[in-house]
Formats: structure tokens, sequence, C-alpha cells
């Protein structure tokens, strides 16, 4: 919670030193040096835990097509986690910290329908309501609030950087605007007026920072649930969980990479620039928070469950609204003081109606730690 609550501060104060809804870095860069700070972590606990116990050194090999496959399966969520840390630079540009919070609650919805289509959870009738009545509550948020979702990027200013240019970055700077292919256009969407092209969309204020949430809530649920369905099904369950980690920030680590590399605006600025132009203190500091969490959120799957995430994340609701009402001058309407509560009732309703029958039953499962013991824990 913690970690979840510094997290969004640091976007919402990054934010604050970017104009015109751009990065003065890229983006991409914040999540390759995160997934390689995660993945040297991992490693090197890896191989204290593999030293310990030698017998368990083949979990690193790929000796047959079996293991292989076992080992190529973590490039999905790898793959969904690339996605989803992509489109929240995005999500930050074009809604206030308190909205994309409010809003990120409808990962609830997408966690419950995935849960019940992959994962085969039930759900009561009471549960399934509740998910309504939080749909129907961030509806409403959506259709009352006269928050301007550009305030943010449109008073900010640069922070000073770390490096300063060398003389083949502020060439490549100065030719930018002439060849047309500047970097910075590379991270900018278009304004988008729906308002004026749908009338479906006539009298509600939805914009393109609410279709990307959207987005990222399915694209992290479906990472969370495919993580979690791979961390503890059959042998996986008994696995080092830093060991498993290593795999999936692995191909986290590959797929930043290459998304570096192959896009020719990217390579341009990072070979004339570097790698960490632009970068200031609270983009380096962001670096190793998304690590902390991403780490945290790993553990959570791990020995509890998705539904515990995303339901122990909607706390911190309350506080950044009320972070963003200080330090953001936030204006929340009269519906939004309505309206919000509509959430946290609904998010209670879920908790307090939770099925006790046979099937849903703690049971005990046996997880592996640190030093190779077993442990008992109940989930359910």
């Amino acid at each position: 919670l913690y970690i979840s609550i510094i997290q969004n501060k640091i976007y919402s104060e990054n934010m604050s030193y970017i104009s015109e809804n751009k990065y003065d870095y890229l983006p991409t860069t914040v999540n390759m040096c995160s997934e390689l700070v995660k993945l040297v972590f991992c490693v090197l606990v890896s191989f204290w835990i593999l030293k310990k116990e030698d017998h368990q050194s083949r979990n690193l090999k790929c000796a047959s097509w079996k293991e292989f496959t076992n080992f190529m399966k973590w490039s999905i969520p790898a793959f969904l986690y690339f996605l989803d840390n992509l489109i929240v630079f995005y999500v930050i540009s074009y809604l206030q910290p308190a909205m994309a919070v409010i809003f990120s609650n409808f990962s609830i919805i997408t966690t419950a329908l995935l849960f019940r289509i992959v994962l085969k959870r039930h759900l009561s009738w009471i549960q399934w309501a509740s998910l309504l009545i939080l749909f129907l509550s961030i509806v409403a948020l959506t259709a009352g609030t006269e928050t301007s979702q550009h305030s943010l990027a449109g008073h900010g200013f640069h922070h000073d950087a770390f490096f300063s240019p060398s003389n083949s970055c502020l060439l490549f700077q100065s030719k930018c605007p002439e060849k047309g292919n500047c970097t910075a256009k590379a991270w900018t969407f278009p304004a988008a007026k729906w308002n004026t092209t749908a009338v479906v969309f006539s009298h509600i204020r939805l914009g393109l920072g609410h279709v990307l949430i959207i987005v990222q809530c399915f694209i992290s649920s479906m990472a969370n649930i495919y993580n979690e369905k791979i961390l503890k099904e059959g042998n996986q369950l008994t696995e080092s969980i830093f060991i498993q980690n290593s795999k999936l920030y692995f191909f986290g680590v590959l797929f930043n990479g290459l998304t570096l590399g192959l896009q020719s605006s990217h390579s341009m600025q990072i070979k004339n620039c570097g790698v960490f132009y632009g970068h200031n203190v609270f983009s380096v500091t962001l670096i190793f928070v998304t690590a902390f969490q991403g780490l945290s959120v790993a553990f959570i799957l791990k020995f509890l469950d998705n539904m515990f995430h995303v339901l122990m994340a909607q706390v911190t609701t309350v506080i950044i609204t009320a972070v963003s009402v200080l330090v953001f001058d936030f204006r929340p309407s009269l519906e939004f003081f309505l309206e919000a509560p509509s959430v946290l009732l609904s998010i209670f309703i879920y908790k307090a109606s939770k099925p006790q029958g046979l099937e849903y039953a703690p049971r005990q499962e046996r997880i592996r730690d640190l030093s190779g013991s077993l442990w008992e824990r109940s989930s359910g």
C-alpha cells in the first residue's frame, strides 16, 4: 500500500515537470531500467538459493523441449506488463492523479471477469451486483467531473536533468525540428475532441485518458491473472519466487530493449544523447519505486491472490484524492463527493458478501520460502 501511494505521488510530481503532454526522456527507458533492477536483484538472490540447494540448479536450465516451453510461458505476462507500464505514462498525461486512481477501480471488474473466465472462480450474485454498482459509480464520475484533464501538463516546467547534453546531442536536437522526426512526437497523442465527433458522447466528458485507462485495466488484470496462474500451477508452487521472477524479468528487459532498439527515433536519441538524457531526480526515483512495487506484487500473487491485490489497492483512492486537493489544486465537484463513497461502499459489499461454502473453504498450500523450508499458508 505504501509503495503504491508513493508511486502515484511520484508519477504526479514527475508530470509537473512536463509541458504539452511531452516527456523530456523516453518513458521506455524508465521501464527498461526498472525491469533491469528487478532482474539483477532476483538473479543474485536466485544464485544464492541455488548455491544452498545444488539439486535445484535444473530450474535455470532448458535441457528439454518441455522445459523450454515452460520458460517461454513467462514471455506472455512479461509482454502484458510491458504494455501496461507503457500506457501508464499516457494515462497520467491526460487525467488528474485523483481521477486516474478513481477510474483504475475498473480493474476490479476486469479482474472479476477474467477470474471467472480464466481461473474459473465463482462469484455470488451479491458480489456481481456490487461490481455493477462500482461500474455505474465510475460512469457517473465520468459524466459529472468538470476538471480539466490537461491542467497538470499545461502549467508545468522542466526540471534540471542529471546529465548535460553533449555536442552530438545538441546537434541532434537542432536538426530534429528540421527533419520533422523529433522523439517527443512519438510520446504525444493528438487532442481527442470526441464530443464534437460522436453524438453518443455529447453529454459525457469522455476523453482519450479514460479509454486508455480502461484498456490498461484489462491488460493489467490479464497480466496479473496469467502470472498468478503460472506462479502456482503444478510444480511451480514450490519453486522459489526469485527464480520465477528472474524468468519473467528477463523477458521484460528483452521487450523494453527491443522497443528502444527497433524504433529509429528512440535509437537515434540514445545514440546521440544517451539512455539517461532528460531524466531527473523524480524519474530516477520512479525507476526504483516501480521496481519495488513490481516485486511486492509478485509476492502478493505468489502467496495471496489477485483479488486481495486489487481490492487493497483501492484504499489509495481516498489518500490520493486528498493529496491531489492539497498539492495539485484539484477541485472536485459535488458529484465527485456524492459518487466517490459509492465506489468504496461497493468494495465493502463485495468483501462482506464473500461466499463461505465448502467450495470456498480455506485450503492449505505448501510454499517454499527463501531458506528452502516449507511453510503453511491459508488462502480462500
